[in-house]
């Protein structure tokens, strides 16, 4: 129903670029066969709304929002939030595809001025490019980042490949800043925690450590 209504605005609306790429939303549903999970939305600490939500109803929200009142149907403005936020993250790439993965990085280092090619190293020794990588001292995501420091660095979700690159990426400047530049230091700064290495003024002498720093410096030199 909701295609035929856009195709219909379409042919008597002169061909909007906007409402195509709805219809473009609208056919991907016929090629999409995965099942949702419920998806919960927070309002600081009180969850707002919880429920299955249908690429369908993705696709209705997002037009609502987008064409104000081509749509009249109220179901449309319910959890209307909800809705478009999960159409947004519909939209990101595939972060299981480590090209993908090669381009976040190459634009967030870009951002913060660290060369990509020494983030891929580390994201290489930490994670080997698996988003969903989890230590048994609880570090997470691609940089692997502990949840304090997560937290530190405003990363809210450091499961998120986005958000965990960007906040991994900060650090990481971060310790280059600290060390003047110095790539060594710094790596075993993001490793071992800058206390270990002012507390030794330089590479602290822990195995794990200094065979990180090493596999590192091997990928990247």
């Amino acid at each position: 129903m909701f295609s035929s209504m856009i195709q219909s605005l379409l042919s008597s609306s002169g061909q909007s670029s906007a409402m195509q790429r709805a219809v473009q939303m609208n056919n991907q549903i016929n090629s999409i066969n995965a099942q949702w999970t419920p998806v919960q939305k927070t309002a600081g600490n009180v969850p707002a709304a919880q429920g299955q939500v249908s690429f369908e109803k993705v696709l209705q929200a997002g037009a609502k929002a987008k064409f104000g009142d081509l749509l009249t149907n109220p179901s449309t403005r319910v959890n209307a939030k909800i809705y478009t936020d999960t159409a947004s993250a519909l939209q990101k790439p595939d972060y299981t595809n480590k090209t993908k993965i090669q381009e976040l990085i190459s634009r967030v280092s870009k951002k913060h001025g660290v060369d990509e090619k020494l983030v891929n190293a580390v994201v290489k020794q930490e994670s080997g490019f698996n988003p969903n990588a989890k230590s048994k001292v609880g570090a997470l995501g691609l940089m692997q980042l502990m949840p304090a420091t997560a937290k530190g660095l405003g990363v809210t979700n450091p499961m998120d490949p986005e958000q965990n690159v960007e906040g991994g990426v900060k650090y990481l400047k971060s310790m280059l800043n600290k060390y003047n530049g110095n790539i060594i230091l710094a790596l075993a700064a993001y490793n071992a925690g800058p206390n270990a290495v002012d507390k030794y003024d330089g590479v602290p002498p822990y195995a794990e450590t200094q065979n990180y720093v090493k596999s590192i410096l091997s990928s990247y030199l």
